[in-house]
């Protein structure tokens, strides 16, 4: 309980609920069940580990303190998190706003701490008390991040490149649009970070009728069109899965 008198419920599988009425736009906010767990099975199958371990290995050379409070953002199965605590003593806290996520992610790994909440809105975070926040292909709030994280303290961010997915996006869509967000990324984060690292993390894969039916269930895009009937015919198929990953700090805010 906090001093206005506040209390939450941990769940049963060791999750934080903190998502308030408005800030879901469904009964049933963000990644369904089934999207968290082939999202799951793939990065178990190795399918999309390069980028976990480009930010692992990105995070380990950073200047943090010995136990660094990490906070990812859109933090889905934990992966990625769970990743950098193999390597070093954190103090973890993964936010998502599904709970099937912070569900998957509390029973994987219960040592830290799963919050479901929208990241979109305010963080429910300290002012100045973090020291590394990630965003690994989810949404984030410039003005937010800026306003948890310490003095030059430290973000690491991943938005799809423009060629990720291009063989299954033309494929279930009929085409393959390339659109670089890195600028707008860039632009709206000036005001309160620099960016120190801008590199393209790319690995093309080659993947079977089962992977490639888990890759379409675990994105917006193939859950929304519903046009896995169009891979009736393919049985085998080379995908490249591609990141645009900046490393940035926070400037010191006057």
């Amino acid at each position: 309980m906090c001093a206005s008198g506040h209390s939450y419920d941990i769940a049963r599988t060791g999750y934080l609920n903190l998502l308030q009425p408005q800030d879901r736009r469904s009964r049933q906010a963000g990644d369904s069940k089934e999207a968290v767990e082939a999202r799951a099975a793939l990065l178990d199958a190795g399918v999309g580990r390069a980028l976990i371990d480009a930010v692992v290995d990105r995070s380990m050379a950073l200047d943090l303190p010995e136990r660094p409070v990490i906070v990812d953002l859109g933090s889905g199965t934990g992966h990625a998190l769970a990743a950098i605590g193999e390597r070093r003593a954190v103090a973890g806290v993964g936010v998502d706003l599904s709970t099937s996520a912070a569900e998957h992610a509390a029973r994987r790994c219960p040592q830290h701490t799963w919050v479901v909440a929208n990241a979109d809105r305010r963080l429910p975070l300290l002012d100045e008390s973090v020291d590394l926040l990630m965003s690994l292909h989810g949404r984030r709030n410039p003005s937010e991040a800026a306003r948890v994280l310490r003095a030059e303290g430290w973000m690491i961010v991943a938005v799809p490149a423009a060629d990720d997915l291009i063989e299954l996006r033309t494929l279930v869509q009929g085409s393959g649009v390339q659109r670089d967000r890195g600028e707008g990324l860039m632009a709206e984060h000036r005001p309160s970070f620099a960016s120190t690292e801008r590199t393209v993390i790319r690995e093309t894969l080659t993947l079977d009728r089962s992977a490639l039916l888990q890759l379409l269930q675990g994105t917006y895009r193939g859950a929304r069109l519903r046009q896995a009937e169009r891979m009736a015919t393919v049985d085998r198929m080379a995908v490249t899965l591609a990141s645009d990953v900046f490393v940035m700090r926070r400037t010191r805010m006057e």
